[in-house]
């Protein structure tokens, strides 16, 4: 009797440990949520093919989604959803299907899951729409996605906005759920929350405390920055004019938005300047590494929030739908799929940014004058990062040859680090300080690129023939060796390359380091029940002062560097 006290207590502890979100219950009146995002549901192949150098991953794509396994995550998502008891809810921020808007099978056979989920399980779910999920002069139009998506939010809506796919329904007996249409139907990524939607947004939002319930927003697209200038970086994610956007939601009483289209997963708040304060959950994609979904508990006075993973899929009818894989890749999703999809991630990372490096994408024919520039630095480029980060013939050799002195890592070569800290960004939780190996090595290894880069243009391309009557004297590349000779009596880095890390490094210490007080994967805000106006116009101009101080502590720091050499 007593081991079996023991053996459920136990139990007990290890549901409440790892499910923070959800550790206490508060009435008839809490909420309690599934959200998932971007599940890009890809009908599998008959086969697995590729053709990445990669022993495992040879099949990963330029996305890192794992799209045969797709439809398989999807239904472990759903599982565990069914299991949960706690979780009244599923809610799905756009991209549903992969191919949505040429593909409507691929919307159907998503659609059949969910009505299957909620068959079984009396659980209601609401979706709305993604950039890959239709548009106009589309297979899949808006009204048919509409269609399919009937029992998901459209058939139950409350209101719905004319000429879109918004709409309202009610979360049990206090909450209402906001689904904007944040695309654009005439393009591929860019967003169409133009002022319009945002006014009908502000109008439900009155209407839903009019009727005594507390408005949630769900839309695909990002409503804040979750990185340094998105704007500027990747301004497809972002809606536009999202700063005052921001300020209109909020002050309509909005504390809450759910989006997803930018994969990641990172909580950011904004607070206007009468204290209101937006808290903007982008989920990352299900399918893709982290393999994540969020749980969220909302009651009067707290919201909380946690982060969960899928770790396992039912590879019996992977392998019965889908053929090719090794005994190996099949061991590997068996020891734990979050790890397999990590390994497949940074596989696809490389592949796309390898993609991305080639002259021709850059634009540059190797024909035309530039060309040899062009193509001389990129062969470089990717020769360093190809290599091994230490030992014979690695890059901490070359780096030495001009006088710096690489960090000691675990990383293997340059394509393992740089898909490293990408997934970090992913998974949320960024935690690379500037002064950290990792972004000491990153640093480390771009000015050995571009000092090498450099020399090797000027010795193959403008040099040539003087290198070749150089050779005669066995004096080898003479841009090199002045760069080297250079390089190890005055330093790797130059007073001006300083300047420059000087003003970035706010930019890359964003990137590198998530500081913003919120943690991406697990927390806590406060509820729609709590007004602490004064204490969030505090807490804004605080971590504004912060910012402005770690600024200048960070370029300072960079500047004196340079002074002093």
């Amino acid at each position: 009797m007593k081991k079996t006290i023991s053996i459920l207590i136990s139990a007990l502890l290890a549901f409440t440990l790892a499910s923070p979100a959800f550790a206490s219950a508060a009435g008839e009146n809490s909420l309690y949520l599934a959200v998932a995002s971007d599940l890009h549901f890809n009908i599998p192949r008959e086969q697995i093919e590729g053709s990445i150098d990669d022993e495992i991953y040879y099949y990963a794509n330029r996305r890192a989604a794992m799209e045969d396994e797709s439809g398989f995550i999807i239904d472990d998502f759903l599982r565990q959803c069914a299991e949960n008891d706690l979780v009244d809810y599923v809610l799905i921020s756009g991209d549903l299907a992969d191919n949505g808007k040429s593909t409507p099978d691929e919307h159907y056979a998503v659609a059949e899951k969910l009505a299957k989920f909620e068959q079984e399980t009396g659980k209601s779910v609401y979706v709305c729409n993604g950039n890959h999920d239709s548009g106009n002069n589309c297979e899949t139009e808006n009204e048919t996605f509409r269609e399919i998506y009937n029992d998901f939010g459209y058939g139950e809506a409350l209101e719905t906005m004319d000429g879109n796919l918004s709409y309202t329904v009610n979360l049990g007996e206090k909450y209402r759920l906001i689904v904007a249409d944040s695309c654009n139907p005439n393009k591929s990524t860019e967003d169409g929350l133009d002022s319009s939607r945002v006014s009908w947004i502000v109008e439900q939002a009155g209407k839903a405390y009019k009727d005594g319930k507390y408005p949630l927003l769900m839309m695909h697209h990002n409503l804040l920055d979750h990185m340094p200038v998105q704007r500027v970086l990747s301004h497809n994610f972002i809606v536009q004019n999202h700063v005052s956007t921001a300020d209109r939601l909020a002050n309509a009483g909005i504390k809450v938005v759910l989006t997803g289209h930018e994969h990641g997963s990172d909580v950011i708040s904004h607070t206007t300047l009468s204290g209101k304060t937006i808290t903007d959950f982008s989920t990352s994609s299900l399918t893709m590494y982290p393999l994540s979904y969020r749980l969220m508990s909302f009651e009067d006075e707290k919201i909380s929030y946690s982060s969960e993973t899928i770790d396992s899929i039912d590879l019996e009818a992977l392998t019965e739908a889908c053929g090719g894989y090794s005994e190996e890749q099949l061991s590997l999703m068996s020891e734990g799929l979050n790890d397999y999809a990590k390994g497949f991630f940074k596989a696809g990372i490389k592949y796309r940014l390898w993609l991305s490096l080639t002259p021709e994408k850059l634009g540059v024919d190797e024909d035309s004058i530039i060309g040899p520039v062009v193509y001389t630095a990129v062969d470089r480029l990717l020769d360093i990062l190809d290599a091994p980060l230490y030992g014979e013939g690695g890059v901490s050799e070359l780096s030495a040859e001009y006088g710096i002195d690489l960090p000691e890592t675990e990383y293997s070569d340059g394509w393992d680090l740089a898909t490293e800290l990408v997934a970090y960004h992913y998974a949320g939780n960024e935690p690379f300080a500037l002064d950290s190996p990792e972004v000491t090595l990153l640093l480390y290894v771009a000015d050995l690129i571009i000092l090498d880069a450099l020399s090797s243009v000027n010795d193959e391309v403008f040099l040539s023939a003087a290198n070749k009557v150089a050779s005669s004297f066995d004096t080898g590349e003479i841009c090199k060796n002045f760069t080297k000779t250079v390089a190890r009596n005055a330093g790797p880095v130059t007073a001006g390359e300083y300047l420059i890390v000087a003003i970035a490094s706010p930019l890359l210490y964003g990137l590198a380091y998530d500081r913003d007080g919120l943690d991406d994967n697990n927390g806590e805000i406060d509820g729609y029940a709590v007004n602490n106006a004064s204490a969030n116009l505090a807490a804004k101009f605080g971590s504004f002062f912060s910012d402005v101080l770690l600024y200048f502590k960070l370029f300072l720091s960079y500047v004196i560097k340079a002074l002093v050499g």
